[in-house]
């Protein structure tokens, strides 16, 4: 008689022992710290607060998912663009890590891109995924992260001249971390952290930083919430830019939830256990996102999205266990009140974050070209070809070549001083997506 092999691993209800809960949930957090931090620092907001409202946010989306989807959310890349630029408009003025005024502006935007994700989500759940791909099919998702990674460039740069030695010091830390640690379980995990630290080790021999922001920070502290500006017109016009980009994560968030269920199903199957098919819970899942969204909005954290690389590391230690995913939040919340935490974060000199913004911003934009191929989208097509080009060029050109990267079309109320090129590009890419569908090409018959 055959020995049965032990097949080691935690499907989304499974409660692992205290000990191992604890451990795993700690391990989720550092692996969504670096880059979740990295966004706050970014936008200007506080860090604290951030961190909490991810952990709330996560534990928020976990219940709303009915326990049945194991997603970690952080903060998202793909809204620096819009949000940076309100900073540089709205906040010209404020030159401190954290600038709360334009935070709540912005928070109604976050809002904004919940309720959009959860009337999408629903949608999905009546209508099916396909009305979702016809409304917004890959050419515009991908035309449109290239668009928010690529029109950061001239951010990255700005911050990396501030020292370019330390910055490339970074940047080239990051890469090989990010290529020679791929595989490697945890450590893996963590390259934009490793990066980090090396950069500001080399910013502290260069003598960049100023420790005394470390030194004068509490031990512990109240994060500071900020309540959305609802009243300002600013902030709509603001919060529909916000929103818009939404277009690009909804696909991000799908492709997690289809990674996540083949390995999830694959390790009921050996177990002997039920496959729990997450992949049809599309509607579900950007309905978590959403209410995800909304705790970030109402606290004043960064808008946020489920983080692939939590669900690589789920991946690798095969524990795809909710209450682990609940702990991590807990911890992600409490580590909300540690002000030396906070303090440490914002000592890191602009050339650090410098470095990681080149590799950060250019991996968003590859992502779009990742997408592109991935879904086989026929770029010998003329259709697919005018979307993209439209989108590209008035995107990532408007955002460069106009001034304050918006186009001079003023709408009142929302956008008094002309559309951001971001919105524009988006405007435009899908008007012309409805034009094609309505008046569909013909095709031409083949000869019999």
């Amino acid at each position: 008689m055959s020995e049965t092999k032990k097949v080691i691993g935690y499907l989304p209800q499974d409660k692992p022992p205290f000990g191992a809960m604890l451990s795993l949930g700690l391990q989720q957090v550092l692996t969504m710290f670096p880059a979740t931090v990295l966004v706050a620092i970014l936008t200007k907001f506080d860090i604290g607060v951030t961190l909490l409202a991810s952990g709330l946010g996560t534990i928020i989306a976990l219940l709303v998912a009915k326990r049945k989807i194991p997603m970690y959310y952080g903060s998202s890349f793909s809204y620096l663009a819009v949000i940076m630029t309100a900073m540089a408009t709205l906040g010209a003025d404020c030159t401190d890590a954290y600038c709360p005024n334009v935070v709540r502006l912005v928070q109604v935007g976050i809002i904004l891109t919940g309720v959009f994700n959860i009337i999408i989500g629903l949608v999905v759940q009546k209508l099916g995924k396909k009305a979702l791909d016809r409304a917004l099919p890959p050419i515009i998702t991908g035309s449109m992260a290239v668009v928010i990674g690529i029109a950061l460039a001239g951010v990255a740069l700005n911050d990396a001249s501030k020292h370019w030695g330390v910055a490339f010091i970074t940047l080239i830390a990051t890469i090989l971390f990010s290529v020679f640690l791929r595989g490697k379980g945890l450590l893996g995990m963590l390259p934009i952290l490793f990066g980090a630290i090396v950069g500001y080790i080399a910013a502290g021999a260069f003598d960049l930083i100023d420790f005394s922001v470390v030194a004068n920070a509490d031990w512990l502290r109240i994060p500071n919430f900020t309540f959305p500006a609802f009243g300002s017109g600013e902030a709509w016009g603001m919060g529909l830019s916000i929103a818009l980009i939404a277009i690009a994560t909804i696909p991000e968030s799908t492709a997690h939830l289809y990674q996540m269920s083949l390995y999830i199903d694959e390790l009921a199957k050996e177990m002997g256990r039920k496959e729990m098919k997450i992949k049809d819970l599309i509607g579900l899942n950007l309905v978590a996102d959403g209410a995800n969204d909304i705790v970030n909005g109402l606290l004043g954290g960064c808008a946020g999205t489920n983080y692939g690389e939590n669900n690589s590391l789920m991946a690798i230690t095969r524990n795809y266990s909710v209450p682990v995913l609940i702990t991590a939040g807990v911890i992600a919340i409490l580590l909300g009140f540690v002000g030396k935490l906070a303090g440490v974060v914002q000592s890191i000199p602009t050339a650090v974050t410098g470095g990681l913004s080149i590799y950060l911003f250019g991996v968003i934009g590859m992502q779009g070209v990742a997408l592109i191929q991935s879904e086989k989208v026929d770029l010998f097509s003329p259709r697919n070809l005018a979307i993209g080009a439209v989108i590209l060029v008035a995107g990532i050109g408007g955002n460069m070549g106009l001034p304050n990267g918006t186009f001079p079309f003023p709408i009142p109320v929302l956008f008094p001083n002309g559309i951001p090129a971001i919105v524009f590009a988006a405007i435009l890419g899908i008007g012309l997506n409805v034009i094609f569908e309505v008046f569909a090409p013909q095709k031409k018959k083949e000869a019999a």
